[in-house]
């Protein structure tokens, strides 16, 4: 672990104070007042306000503005809501976890897991991500995650240490290339995260109709192994408690001997599998982050800017 500045511990500090908070409070209380927050970061402090409103007009070009307002202030309070939902789970048992969660798609995963070639589950920043993971590794699914590395070190660990009490194990990014063939070659769950803009040797494919740089990552492991693919999400349902439904759906894997077109074919089919689940509920998905940021190389071109750098796989 990198060596924690006064700053580290100052904020894991507030940290850890807000934290105690949350877990003395009622769970609606707590939920309601991280909502409020969420609304005070959208609406008064604006917080990459601009980007959540650009990004949602790219994607819903056709709604009226009155709708995406209305997503975008969801958005933050759903956001909100989630991060404290997710650290009040992390100190919970393995049946609470399943007690608020309903999983679909399930016994297919475990079927393919018997084929002996581990799993890849892909998902996206929708719902509530790491209470997805929780919920199948608390069903006795070997669940492995790559994650990228928290800029605050004592933070990392104790979100590390979290994971590892739902019974996720963390694979740090830079490790990636070589334990994600280790954990499959175990037959355990590798869980990726791929809606994120790529700029080192992206695969450009369509995300609400507009060519998002997409990692190769996933679709290279799949095809490389032979492991079985999944999409899967994990959504807040409304009501109280704060319960969830985790969709496992297969995302079909075609091979036509040519590496570099059935990664690009593959990509497709599940970035698309995850737009039509952030359509079913876009106040649930993470807009402040700039998942068109890098343009393809025609676009770069056009308007002058350095295009991504594009490296056979």
């Amino acid at each position: 672990m990198r060596r924690p500045t006064l700053k580290h511990h100052v904020e894991f500090g507030a940290f850890r104070l807000a934290s105690a908070l949350i877990g003395v409070l009622p769970e609606r209380v707590a939920l309601s007042l991280a909502g409020l927050l969420g609304s005070l970061a959208g609406n008064v402090l604006r917080i990459r306000r601009t980007d959540v409103d650009h990004h949602l007009e790219t994607a819903f070009p056709d709604a009226t503005p009155e709708w995406r307002r209305g997503v975008a202030r969801a958005s933050y309070r759903h956001l909100a809501r989630e991060v404290v939902a997710t650290f009040r789970l992390s100190v919970s048992s393995a049946d609470d976890v399943r007690q608020r969660t309903t999983v679909h798609g399930l016994q297919e995963l475990k079927a393919a897991l018997e084929e002996g070639r581990g799993a890849i589950v892909i998902t996206g920043h929708l719902g509530n991500w790491e209470i997805g993971g929780a919920s199948l590794a608390a069903r006795g699914i070997p669940l492995d995650a790559v994650v990228f590395p928290q800029r605050n070190p004592l933070f990392d660990r104790h979100l590390t240490d979290a994971r590892a009490r739902l019974g996720i194990t963390v694979i740090a990014k830079a490790d990636a290339s070589r334990m994600v063939f280790e954990s499959l070659r175990k037959g355990r769950v590798m869980a990726l995260m791929a809606d994120q803009n790529i700029r080192t040797r992206p695969v450009f494919v369509d995300f609400f109709g507009v060519p998002a740089a997409t990692a190769k990552g996933p679709a290279v492991f799949a095809l490389r192994t032979g492991a079985p693919v999944f999409l899967g999400v994990s959504l807040r349902e409304p009501g109280w408690p704060a319960r969830y439904r985790v969709l496992i759906e297969r995302v079909p894997v075609a091979r036509t001997g040519g590496l570099n077109a059935d990664v690009l074919h593959l990509t497709r089919a599940h970035v698309a599998l995850l737009e039509d689940h952030v359509r079913s509920a876009p106040e649930q998905y993470f807009w402040l982050h700039r998942r068109w940021k890098t343009r393809p190389p025609e676009v770069s071109d056009a308007l002058g800017q350095e295009p991504p750098s594009e490296a056979a796989v």
